[in-house]
């Protein structure tokens, strides 16, 4: 078999009865399953048995949808919103070039950041500090549709979640430990 034909995505393809057949291993498969051939970094292609049209964007959508609602939340509502309203924005076209670069630079670059995170502040603030990453970098989103949109309206502050209340808690007490070690070790410098 050519390199080219190894290379090719699979073809899986959807019926009127909503059941998805991949035609490489000949047998039916469902969501849960193309979820897992993207984890494995498989890729396919998902087109209609009947018209043949493309429907791989849909049925990823439908698995971030269910992937959702099981419970996973990594896309948080304020970043459901702004893509929504870009679907109408003028300047919606710089979105999934901006999107899928933040993805790619997450991607290269994100177990290196938790290295580094978890060395300067302790392994239990890494996700935490991933967190913060984040919201800054959907801040600078936002700000720079501004930019395009100045007249849109300003996406409310976050609020602050019980998980980052305990986060911040839980550094400063580190922080005050940390204080009051060195202020016993002054003392015991001074006392002799």
């Amino acid at each position: 078999m050519a390199a080219s034909e190894e290379e090719a995505p699979i073809r899986i393809r959807k019926y009127a009865n909503r059941r998805l057949y991949n035609t490489a291993t000949s047998s039916y498969v469902t969501l849960a399953d193309l979820a897992q051939l993207v984890r494995d970094g498989v890729e396919f292609t998902v087109e209609d048995a009947k018209s043949g049209e493309d429907l791989t964007r849909a049925t990823l959508t439908q698995i971030i949808v269910d992937e959702e609602q099981s419970g996973a939340n990594l896309l948080p509502v304020s970043l459901l919103r702004q893509i929504i309203s870009m679907y109408r924005d003028n300047a919606g076209w710089m979105l999934p070039a901006y999107l899928e670069q933040s993805m790619e630079w997450f991607t290269a670059n994100h177990d290196a950041m938790r290295r580094e995170v978890e060395r300067a502040y302790g392994a239990g603030t890494a996700f935490g500090s991933l967190d913060d990453l984040g919201k800054r970098n959907l801040a600078l989103f936002e700000q720079a549709m501004r930019l395009w949109n100045p007249f849109a309206a300003a996406a409310p502050e976050p609020k602050e979640t019980a998980s980052d209340a305990g986060g911040e808690l839980q550094a400063m007490r580190s922080e005050i430990a940390r204080m009051q070690e060195r202020l016993d070790a002054l003392a015991g410098k001074g006392g002799d």
